[in-house]
């Protein structure tokens, strides 16, 4: 057993066992019931070595994707690679830019490349290496034609069309730009607003690149807040459009939109013939089918408070893993840590929650319910996720400490993968 950094607790009625940094633990909290209905497999999030988990989701009235406008939706992975595992972590570090390997029966090609202002990673198992390839290339050329669409940093996209017209007049969006609109809305109105696609104008205020990073004005704080909010984003459905109502007001899909690609990846490596493959989107990790070998994704997920060390481990298959975390970016301001995520409501970056790790078939949901709850807090954050069917998660807290899903107790075999 691993040595302990920093406590370590499972919350509330799930029981409690605290490791004080730097003693060796036995118990391990209980851990996340991905299974959902194909019964998946998952594995604890402690302290290594890894523990098993076979668990099923209990039903519940309404699944988190009809709550959010959308049908069931094909799931991803990202991450960074430790000893062959997956870690989930803010961006991708850098692996080989294309490995073909494989066995008789399958064959993986991989490619890791910069997209969307992160590290992207596309993984895919066929029979055929030729058509390995040909899939992943579809995949990545999927994730421009996407990228093109809402990036508030490319000025041809429909988002920079809608914020320059912002309180001027609606503005046509594709089909697909217009349902992602749509379905942020939900998330925003599912999380109270701790998710706001209207963030924009606030975010610019906090430069996590500058080398000597200052607190933005407080006068400017108010101005931009002025200009967020979810009812100030007007879809006219039967027209198409997508109006801004207030002048002020500038919307951008960082939050999501990552979540959406892996997605439409994984979608692409499907409808080429790939019998299992990963998408991992900067930290946006959607799987689907098996590896070479027959045996499912191996996800870790990464402690904040040290990222060369993992809490646990998940083995997933058609499953979102996205973590949203503050030990990428972030800056610290006369001694105090400021994280990249920024609380809409404030204005303000987020204190409580250091690391949020979500999992469900989408990544896309995934994404945002990951942003939503670094914001909520724990308790609300654990909240919201208690009350969505086939969603679980994962949160520690500003001191280090581990928060569960309410639906995360289940059998545990302490044993090694093999």
């Amino acid at each position: 057993m691993s040595r302990v950094r920093g406590a370590i607790q499972a919350t509330g009625d799930r029981g409690e066992r605290v490791a004080a940094p730097g003693r060796r633990v036995r118990w391990i909290p209980p851990v996340c019931r991905i299974a959902a209905a194909s019964g998946t497999t998952s594995e604890g999030f402690s302290a290594p070595p890894p523990l098993r988990v076979v668990a099923c989701l209990p039903k519940r009235a309404r699944s988190a994707a009809e709550e959010c406008g959308r049908g069931p939706v094909q799931p991803v992975m990202s991450g960074r690679r430790q000893r062959g595992v997956l870690v989930v972590v803010g961006f991708l570090a850098m692996a080989a830019h294309g490995v073909a390997t494989g066995h008789a029966a399958a064959e993986t090609a991989r490619s890791v490349r910069h997209k969307m202002g992160s590290w992207f990673e596309v993984t895919a198992i066929h029979p055929d290496p030729a058509a390995a390839w040909r899939a992943v290339e579809a995949a990545y050329a999927e994730i421009d034609r996407l990228e093109a669409l809402v990036s508030e940093w490319i000025d041809t996209s429909e988002v920079s069309a809608l914020n320059r017209s912002a309180g001027v007049r609606p503005v046509r969006m594709s089909p697909e730009v217009l349902a992602l609109v749509q379905r942020a809305l939900s998330v925003s109105r599912l999380t109270g607003g701790a998710f706001d696609i209207t963030f924009l104008s606030l975010g610019q205020l906090w430069d996590f690149a500058a080398v000597a990073p200052t607190k933005p004005d407080p006068a400017a704080v108010r101005a931009a807040l002025a200009g967020v909010g979810a009812e100030k984003v007007v879809v006219d459905a039967a027209a198409g459009t997508v109006f801004l109502s207030d002048p002020r007001t500038r919307v951008g899909f960082g939050a999501i939109g990552k979540g959406w690609a892996a997605n439409a990846g994984v979608r692409v490596l499907r409808e080429h013939g790939a019998s299992g493959g990963v998408v991992n989107a900067g930290g946006d990790l959607l799987a689907f089918g098996r590896r070479e070998d027959g045996r499912p994704w191996r996800v870790g997920i990464a402690n904040p408070l040290d990222r060369d060390r993992v809490f646990g481990y998940l083995e997933v298959t058609d499953l979102a893993v996205v973590t949203s975390g503050d030990y990428e970016r972030f800056v610290v301001i006369d001694g105090e840590r400021f994280s990249h995520i920024v609380d809409p409501r404030t204005g303000y970056p987020v204190r409580e929650v250091r690391s949020a790790t979500v999992v469900c078939p989408d990544a896309e949901l995934a994404d945002a319910l990951a942003t939503a709850v670094s914001v909520l807090g724990v308790e609300e954050g654990l909240a919201v996720l208690d009350a969505l069917h086939g969603v679980e998660g994962l949160l520690v807290d500003e001191h280090g400490k581990i928060h569960l899903s309410s639906n995360l107790s289940g059998q545990i075999i302490d044993e090694e993968e093999p």
